[in-house]
């Protein structure tokens, strides 16, 4: 599912964890569970949960206003 479609939903602190780590190679259980919960990737697959394009999306795209 494309990021656009379950990120307004995904709680605040995750959000900024993921700004303040932008690409980091490995996310933390809360962090994966929380993108889950959100309607996102599940957290059993570390490798496919946050793509490429995910990441550019929360480096340009994301409102710090949320």
């Amino acid at each position: 599912m494309e990021i656009f479609m379950w990120w307004l939903d995904l709680d605040l602190a995750c959000k900024e964890w993921l700004r303040e780590n932008l690409r980091a190679a490995e996310l933390p259980v809360d962090v994966r569970q929380s993108i889950a919960a959100a309607g996102g990737p599940g957290p059993d697959d570390v490798a496919v949960v946050l793509t490429e394009a995910d990441w550019d999306f929360i480096e340009t795209q994301s409102e710090f206003v949320d």
